[in-house]
């Protein structure tokens, strides 16, 4: 049987507004290179050939063209406009992957993401249809309305990405499914289309940056 082919759709359309910066965070600079950079070439390195789609803000294309070139980064993209949500930026990118494929789908703002990580989860894609990074919760939860009182976290698991499907399935998905605001990652999309999804161990490294916070964690980790 003919391997298939690998895809990254790489989710670099927030605005960056969250952040308190005037340029989107997917561009700040993280040891000297950009996150969303380190983020896609975490990919390359992990698998040769894969196929690249970049998803930016709409009007940012030749700021990401300028940053590849200041920085030597020669990797071939698909370059599309994001949507106005993350659900209609994905769906966008689908387009451009064809039946037959592996997707991973990444949020660009998670730069030190592993490549043994993504290398394991392509192999792992043998034996399932949907595979999401997952970690165990270990803070202790309690719910607002009644202070005191928590949910059982033993069932709990931060989800991370990449998240990996066969590109005929979550097509399907994103294509025959319409937005709906529970739709907060490419797994519950998967999943309420039918799609089984399986868990594969994540990473505590693998986090998104978020805040200011994040970016100077990520800068001691990368030094």
């Amino acid at each position: 049987m003919e391997e298939r082919k690998k895809y990254l759709i790489a989710l670099g359309g927030g605005s960056g507004t969250r952040f308190g910066s005037d340029v989107p965070k997917q561009f700040l600079p993280l040891g000297g290179v950009p996150i969303l950079q380190r983020s896609i070439s975490a990919f390359t390195a992990a698998v040769a050939g894969i196929k690249v789609i970049t998803v930016l803000p709409s009007g940012e294309t030749a700021r990401w063209k300028e940053l590849c070139q200041k920085h030597v980064f020669n990797t071939p993209q698909i370059i599309i406009a994001g949507g106005i949500t993350r659900f209609h930026s994905v769906r966008a990118a689908l387009e451009k992957v064809p039946d037959g494929a592996l997707v991973a789908i990444h949020d660009g703002v998670r730069p030190l993401v592993s490549p043994r990580l993504i290398k394991d989860m392509f192999a792992a894609m043998a034996e399932h249809r949907a595979l999401i990074p997952a970690l165990p919760v270990t803070d202790t939860l309690k719910f607002r309305e009644t202070p005191g009182v928590g949910p059982d976290r033993s069932g709990l698991v931060a989800v991370q990405t990449p998240q990996v499907f066969r590109s005929e399935d979550i097509r399907a998905a994103y294509f025959e499914t319409g937005y709906r605001e529970d739709f907060t990652d490419d797994a519950s999309v998967a999943a309420a289309f039918g799609i089984p999804v399986n868990l594969f161990p994540g990473e505590k490294l693998n986090f998104k940056i978020t805040t200011p916070e994040d970016l100077a964690l990520a800068e001691l980790l990368v030094q």
